[in-house]
């Protein structure tokens, strides 16, 4: 029997997730706090007994379903965009389209729900394909529709992205309902707690492992591209995303669907102005404001106010992210160049990036199954502060190596320091230095290592420290480091080039492991108050009714000491 399998054998019987339909609330707060919870541990138990992660539930899987058929039609056509702007009626491969998840977050968090914003999302996202594939068969092209329905279908595409990202990676950990840690006994009778926050780390992983697979999609799609024409690659992302948004459809009885919360979004923004001009976290709170004689009633609760707060210590976390993402964007860049300059035997310099998805696709179980139960009998908690600046260092890593491959090149004949000169040229094709291109295999796999522990838990700490209420603003706001990254990754154009991008690979080397270390210095306090931070999502005031029910309480308050003082 395996780890995995010993981890999850439990005596205690399969929930099953009821059906849950937004325009019922009462349904809506049973799923939402019906959580199947047994008997709490003590803090001695807490520490001493083993901690285990559950199986996911069935919505979840679907949910894992929709994210792997958007990524796959992302990437695959995403990798064509290029030479589809450069040569259109020949052929191969290229870079990307628009985000906008903070605009689908809220959105989602505060008017429609994240199921209602992704559908919403989804239909968008499918007419921006239909006018891509339309636009990009032969007849299209030669009339010049091409250009024009690009630009169109990236901006449409952009916006269904955006919607989807930020709220399919909430909408995913919803779907398991335990907020507080459990006991229970295994079938060899070992007594064991079921812990709440390694079944949502699970859970980002498999999340983590379908993106993955779905990105293997450029596996296809330039070779049809190739050899049937840009319109086929395009209808297959169309008819996989199709079948992805059927799944979100079908299933929809299945899932856990959290209603919208009104005015949450500029609730916070208030509370933050608050903080700000009073230089006070407390400030909001409505007690804190009764006790300093304010009697101007504010739309939340106290606990809203420490929701936020936890947030806020997310979001300071993920400013460290930018430097990660610079180092996480080369796989797709500056590796692909570095591949072209070596000598590939055969293989294709752009193939060679395939091996950061196969490289998580392997490790994911293995970590998963291997090393992570492996650490939880040893009774070594791998905290999700640690395992974010692990990333960093690894990705560092992978940027040392980087650097050392290419001293490699630059030592080599018959260009050396200037790969792809006339001296390389064979048929009229550069072939590179006299380097196997199979040696930056390994530069490949650390980055997609680094993505395991620094991405993964980056999600994951989004949705464990956000408000219930504000868990795709927060996810939104982690996605959106990357845009700050690839700010800084433009600000590095000027050392793209023979032989200063050595130097750059060491310099980012460098930089992601100060900021690793850096990182663990002032963040691994969190790992102690981990517990305590998650356990917020347990409170009563989770339940929307009941914080709407408070919300009216203090509305009606408010105007009878309104109108009290106008008499």
């Amino acid at each position: 029997m395996s780890a995995r399998d010993q981890e999850v054998e439990i005596a205690q019987p399969q929930e099953t997730h009821p059906v849950v339909e937004e325009k019922a609330p009462d349904a809506n707060e049973k799923a939402l706090t019906a959580t199947p919870d047994g008997e709490e541990p003590t803090d001695e138990e807490s520490k001493t007994l083993r901690h285990v992660a559950e199986n996911l539930p069935m919505s979840a899987w679907l949910v894992a379903m929709v994210e792997l058929s958007e990524r796959f039609t992302y990437y695959g056509m995403q990798g064509l965009f290029q030479n589809y702007v450069d040569r259109p009626l020949d052929g191969s491969q290229g870079r990307g389209a628009l985000v906008t998840p903070v605009l689908g977050a809220i959105i989602a968090d505060q008017y429609l729900g994240k199921y209602k914003a992704i559908i919403l999302s989804c239909a968008v996202y499918m007419v921006g394909l239909l006018i891509l594939v339309c636009t990009s068969i032969p007849t299209a092209l030669e009339h010049g529709a091409g250009l024009g329905g690009f630009i169109v279908s990236i901006l449409i595409i952009g916006l269904g992205t955006g919607g989807i990202k930020s709220n399919v990676a909430p909408l995913i950990a919803d779907q398991y309902k335990r907020k507080k840690m459990a006991m229970s006994t295994t079938k060899k009778g070992e007594r064991i707690i079921i812990d709440p926050s390694l079944t949502i780390q699970r859970i980002y992983m498999i999340f983590y492992g379908c993106i993955n697979v779905g990105s293997l999609s450029l596996l296809a799609t330039p070779y049809m591209e190739r050899d049937i024409g840009f319109w086929s690659a395009y209808l297959l992302c169309l008819c996989m995303f199709t079948v992805g948004t059927l799944v979100l459809i079908v299933g929809r009885k299945f899932y856990v669907v959290r209603p919208p919360q009104g005015s949450i979004i500029t609730d916070a923004f208030k509370a933050l102005w608050i903080m700000i001009t009073n230089r006070n976290m407390d400030a909001p709170k409505p007690s804190w404001q009764a006790e300093h004689g304010n009697s101007h009633a504010v739309p939340w609760d106290d606990h809203f106010i420490d929701e936020l707060k936890r947030a806020l210590v997310a979001c300071r976390v993920f400013c460290f992210y930018p430097i990660y993402w610079v180092v996480y964007g080369q796989f797709s860049t500056n590796f692909v160049t570095q591949a072209g300059q070596m000598n590939g035997h055969g293989i294709p310099n752009d193939l060679m990036q395939n091996f950061d998805p196969i490289s998580i696709i392997v490790f994911i179980p293995l970590l998963e199954t291997v090393v992570y139960p492996m650490l939880r009998r040893l009774r070594i908690r791998f905290r999700p502060i640690t395992r974010i600046s692990l990333g960093f260092v690894v990705a560092a890593i992978a940027m040392m190596y980087a650097a050392i491959v290419q001293h490699l090149i630059y030592s080599a004949g018959p260009c050396y320091e200037q790969p792809l000169c006339d001296a390389s040229k064979s048929g009229g094709e550069s072939h590179g230095n006299n380097v196997h291109i199979a040696i930056q295999t390994p530069a490949y796999m650390f980055i997609g290592v680094s993505e395991i522990f620094a991405s993964v838990s980056g999600l994951e700490y989004a949705y464990t420290k956000a408000p219930p209420s504000m868990k795709s603003f927060v996810q939104s706001m982690y996605l959106l480091t990357n845009a700050f990254g690839s700010a800084l990754a433009e600000a590095l154009t000027p050392a793209l080039f023979d032989p200063a991008i050595l130097w750059m690979f060491v310099g980012l080397a460098v930089a992601s492991f100060l900021c690793g270390i850096i990182f663990w210095f002032m963040y691994h306090h969190l790992n102690a108050t981990e517990d305590e931070m998650n356990a917020l999502d347990a409170d009563d005031s989770e339940n929307p009714a009941d914080w709407h029910h408070r919300q009216a309480q203090q509305s009606e308050q408010s105007e009878r000491r309104d109108k009290e003082q106008e008499n």
